[in-house]
């Protein structure tokens, strides 16, 4: 008599991936509501909130395997789609002088940053990711960063809380600061650009500014995205420098040194400055970018545990602290270079 297999019962991404959707949901909801508020941050809160609220480990279980595809595979399509907000085209117009401020900005931001770290006793790979997400992009950069090096998911999201919540905190600040040193508009605009973390924050900035006079956003953006233009190369030296260190992320067989996901950057930049795409699919683009990096930091912080919070300690804080306050001041003095005020 035949022997009857049961059916194997392998674990399915699917209820991971629905809490996570809708952790995300809630969190583009209330920044919606609250603007200003980084869609980001909120979701990377609430699933810190959602994974310490007592949940019985059955629940932890079936949510886990879903979990991990929003926290690693969505998140590096969402960095990927950040390539189609940047042109080719765009960096051209911008001119070698302000071109030259962004990778200072992007070179020194993140070689002051490491030196910081290590006075202050920072780990090596906690310190790189604070380093990049403040002098490149932000969460995304981090990210990127994260997917060749071998480090803690702690860090990650402790990487992007800080760097949501000081680059939300700048909003406010760089034009306070800019009026008082008696900075124009346009100037204000591409010290913004240079010096804030997150493409979202430059953009509520220069939109304020934006008001005092016209063109002033598409200056601070455009500086931005040319911080943004260094993701690749920038990723792709540390993943040499983490190979001979043997920090590269993987176990048997070392990844490769351009991960796939920032060759998909590198197309969707190629897509834009082709012109081929309208300003209907570059929004919907830009919307579906934001979705699914807000879905993945709900899973990043659905990962954080109270146990693992309580060794986060002040240093990453005081590094951030630290990083923001240096790439600003890199960034006034390389814009006050090009531009006068």
């Amino acid at each position: 008599m035949p022997t009857v297999h049961a059916p194997s019962s392998r674990p399915t991404a699917v209820p991971g991936l629905l809490v996570a959707t809708s952790g995300a949901l809630v969190a583009l909801a209330a920044a919606h509501l609250m603007p200003g508020t980084s869609p980001l941050l909120v979701a990377i809160v609430l699933g810190v909130v959602v994974a310490n609220a007592g949940l019985p480990a059955a629940a932890t279980c079936v949510l886990e395997p879903g979990l991990g595809v929003a926290s690693k595979r969505l998140l590096r399509v969402g960095v990927a789609l950040l390539g189609l907000q940047l042109a080719v085209s765009e960096l051209a117009d911008l001119g070698w002088g302000t071109a030259l401020v962004a990778a200072t900005v992007v070179v020194a931001g993140i070689g002051g940053s490491l030196a910081f770290g290590r006075w202050l006793g920072v780990g090596w790979t906690q310190r790189l990711l604070i380093a990049c997400g403040f002098s490149i992009c932000g969460a995304a950069a981090a990210a990127a960063v994260d997917g060749v090096i071998d480090s803690r998911k702690r860090e990650l999201v402790t990487t992007v809380a800080l760097v949501v919540v000081f680059g939300t905190a700048m909003i406010p600040l760089v034009p306070l600061v800019a009026e008082l040193c008696g900075l124009g508009p346009r100037t204000a605009g591409l010290w913004a650009g240079a010096a804030i973390h997150e493409v979202a924050q430059v953009v509520a900035t220069g939109t304020a500014l934006d008001a005092a006079a016209g063109g002033v956003l598409a200056a601070a953006v455009t500086v931005k995205l040319a911080r943004v233009a260094l993701l690749a190369p920038v990723v792709s030296i540390i993943g040499v420098v983490a190979r001979r260190r043997g920090d590269a992320r993987g176990d048997d067989e070392a990844p490769p040194i351009m991960p796939f996901f920032l060759l998909g950057f590198l197309a969707c930049v190629a897509l834009r400055s082709t012109g081929l795409l309208g300003p209907l699919a570059l929004d919907t683009a830009q919307t579906v970018q934001t979705a699914l990096l807000t879905t993945a930091m709900f899973a990043l912080g659905a990962g954080v545990r109270r146990e693992v919070l309580r060794g986060v300690g002040w240093r990453p804080i005081a590094l951030a602290a630290a990083a923001t306050v240096w790439v600003a001041a890199v960034a006034l003095a390389g814009v006050l270079s090009v531009s006068p005020r």
